[in-house]
């Protein structure tokens, strides 16, 4: 058992802040929450002191790329170094993301399944992992490696991390059907390019055709995945929703057309917006990123705000990897000044972040009979929720009951 005392607790539901909260633990969940001062515990009980401290729900990040080490060709084809060197890169981060205050994290794609294996058999110390393992989407998508050149990646695919590129419907199924084999608790596909795609395939430019998504939301319900679409803009970002995907990954152009978002209230679409990532791409080297990048920004927010007033969840994803892996929680301080309230985006990487990938019954919020992942921090993130990306601030991060780190 162990036993937090005197922390201030914001729970992840959007209740107020409790002051001098005692939290108790037992068998990697929580047994009761109560406020105000109580006698001593039995000394033979784990006391954990938080007075000073804020304590929150394990964070979630929704969209991560944890085995992506940067854009370079040579990296993103596995070539700048051996495949050993990179997995133990790997390897560092996920504990790092931990020791951050992040307990579950969904990535999407190219972290392989066998690093989810790792954290459940204690090989390695690191958040909760779903993985999409690979991206899908056709030829000339996001996910065909193909160089600037038009030259195919000549590297043999790896079988844990099968290749993505699928086309015609029957082809769609069977990828879908590869990756759920491979591992996949999530699939990810794209129904557009993106701020760092190749030049020629941007943020509008369309993949995928309707009868083609149709059948892959189909073919991942039927076997209990939800589906994760990367959509900008244009054409396809309408296809995706009219296809039934979960969570619109991105979104910067919602904004465009008006039906888009009461198409997502009215169905639950989840909206991942990943702003962190365009702070890195407008500052890009490559130009057609960097102006890719600083056209959708306005539209990006607005599209937010939107989406907020209409009822839209919005949720944390940093669409970290290939610019690095900074702290997940920088993605906060962007969500409210797109428009969220700091309590908003507390939610948007606790409770809500929980409803998005399917971990609502478990986790997300600090409530009796849920897993017992928390965090306690120095300082108020209602006052200043950029305290959560300090990581020297994060004192304490449990992890179903279990001290991850501790400062």
């Amino acid at each position: 058992m162990t036993i937090l005392r005197g922390a201030t607790l914001i729970d992840g539901t959007g209740a107020p802040p409790v002051r001098d909260a005692t939290i108790v633990v037992q068998d990697g969940r929580i047994e009761s929450i109560t406020s105000g001062a109580g006698g001593p515990p039995p000394a033979s009980r784990d006391v954990i002191d938080a007075s000073g401290l804020t304590v929150l729900p394990g964070l979630i990040d929704c969209h991560d790329h944890l085995a992506s080490h940067g854009y370079e060709l040579t990296t993103r084809w596995g070539l700048s170094e051996p495949s050993s060197t990179r997995s133990v890169r790997t390897s560092r981060v996920i504990e790092q993301t931990l020791a951050a205050g992040y307990t579950t994290v969904r990535d999407a794609g190219g972290l392989d399944a066998g690093f989810r294996t790792a954290v459940a058999e204690g090989l390695i110390q690191g958040p909760r992992l779903l993985t999409a393992i690979a991206i899908i989407s056709p030829i000339g998508g996001i996910g065909d490696r193909v160089s600037p050149s038009g030259h195919e990646c000549v590297v043999p695919d790896d079988p844990a991390l099968p290749a993505g590129v699928a086309n015609g419907v029957e082809e769609v199924r069977r990828v879908v059907r590869t990756m759920i084999r491979a591992g996949a608790d999530v699939i990810k596909c794209a129904t557009t390019g993106g701020a760092s795609s190749r030049a020629g395939h941007g943020p509008s430019d369309p993949a995928f055709n309707l009868d083609e998504m149709r059948a892959l939301v189909d073919e991942a319900h039927a076997q209990g995945r939800k589906v994760m679409c990367h959509a900008l803009g244009g054409s396809g970002l309408r296809l995706a929703l009219e296809a039934g995907v979960d969570s619109i990954e991105h979104g910067c152009y919602l904004d465009e057309d008006p039906e888009l978002i009461p198409m997502m209230a009215e169905r639950g679409i989840v909206l991942t917006p990943t702003l962190l990532v365009y702070e890195y791409h407008r500052e890009s080297k490559a130009p057609h990123v960097r102006e890719r990048a600083r056209a959708l920004q306005e539209h990006h927010r607005e599209s937010i705000r939107r989406a907020l007033a209409a009822g839209v969840r919005v949720v944390a994803g940093t669409d970290a990897g290939g610019h690095g892996h900074p702290p997940n929680a920088g993605e906060l301080p962007l969500l409210v000044a797109a428009g969220l309230t700091p309590m908003q985006a507390i939610q948007a990487a606790t409770a809500w972040a929980a409803e998005c990938v399917g971990f609502e019954r478990e986790i997300g919020t600090l409530e009796k009979g849920k897993r017992a992942d928390l965090i306690a921090v120095a300082g108020d993130p209602l006052a200043d929720v950029g305290v959560l990306a300090d990581v020297s601030r994060i004192r304490l991060v449990l992890k179903d009951g279990v001290v991850a780190a501790r400062r």
